[in-house]
């Protein structure tokens, strides 16, 4: 395989056209867009996630994650109010060492923030989801690009409210650049800059199929191969669900720990592709 980036990409968007199929405005009832689109005013949050990689065999690892996501409210400025809890698994597949895939599912519980409201407090919400990332060294650096698609079935806090069924399709970028060292190695200290671009489709998405653009800076630091930390800030914007011509804003704080425990009785037990991210 020459270029598998380049061939998996191009599978990639053949897929997205396979599946988007966009639906008639008579069969599903639309708000009128407004003249001009408009911004929420944007809201604080704050993001403590876990990201474990374990080796199961040479091939396979285990991806758990964890994540708790807080944002603001009127009664709770910053990020006072709990708004989702993710818990992410899957099982990962090493094509080589610098291409891995993983498939799994996802268990979030989604607060209810709206203080005025009678409904529900909590609402689970269930994902299936399968992601494909590319590692490439650029000199002291790392650039990865992750394709990651999502299919999620979300529900309202109102009683008895409809699941309904949506494809996400998420394209990252990012780059690890070491600072203090010319290599990603234990005691080094890097900067990583981030974009990602989450996109949706499905009968309830009629105008709002941009659902994310987010841009993230993050400072880190690798204690050990097997543990990272990094805290970093990020900027996001997307339309809303519910009108197109509506986009909200959102400025995160971002806090990670990257576990990759080994437990296998074999020297040089990790390959070069950094499956700590």
């Amino acid at each position: 395989m020459r270029n598998p980036i380049g061939a998996i990409t191009i599978l990639f968007f053949s897929v997205l056209l396979v599946f988007y199929h966009p639906v008639a405005a008579q069969d599903t009832d639309v708000e009128v867009l407004p003249s001009e689109s408009r911004f929420k005013n944007p809201k604080s949050r704050l993001w403590v996630n876990t990201y474990g990689n374990i080796r199961i065999s040479k091939r396979l690892f285990w991806v758990a994650q964890t994540h708790f996501r807080f944002e603001e409210t009127d009664a709770t400025p910053f990020a006072g109010q709990v708004g989702q809890i993710y818990n992410r698994h899957a099982i990962g597949y090493i094509y080589n060492k610098k291409i891995n895939a993983a498939l799994g599912g996802v268990m979030r519980i989604n607060f209810n923030t709206d203080e005025s409201s009678t409904d529900r407090n909590v609402v689970p919400e269930f994902r299936i989801w399968h992601q494909y990332q590319f590692a490439m060294p650029v000199y002291s650096a790392m650039i990865y690009h992750r394709i990651r698609i999502e299919h999620r079935w979300t529900q309202g806090f109102e009683e008895n409210s409809d699941y309904i069924f949506r494809n996400r399709w998420r394209y990252m970028f990012r780059a690890k650049i070491p600072l203090n060292n010319d290599k990603l190695a234990p005691k080094t200290l890097y900067i990583s800059p981030e974009t990602e671009l989450i996109m949706q489709s499905g009968k309830a998405v009629v105008g709002s199929v941009m659902e994310d653009l987010r841009l993230t800076t993050t400072l880190g630091y690798i204690l050990t191969p097997r543990l990272t930390v990094a805290a970093g800030a990020m900027y996001s914007q997307g339309q809303t669900l519910e009108n197109a011509g509506e986009f909200k804003q959102n400025w995160t704080l971002r806090f990670h720990v990257y576990f990759s425990p080994d437990f296998r009785k074999v020297k040089n037990k990790l390959p070069s592709i950094h499956l700590n991210d």
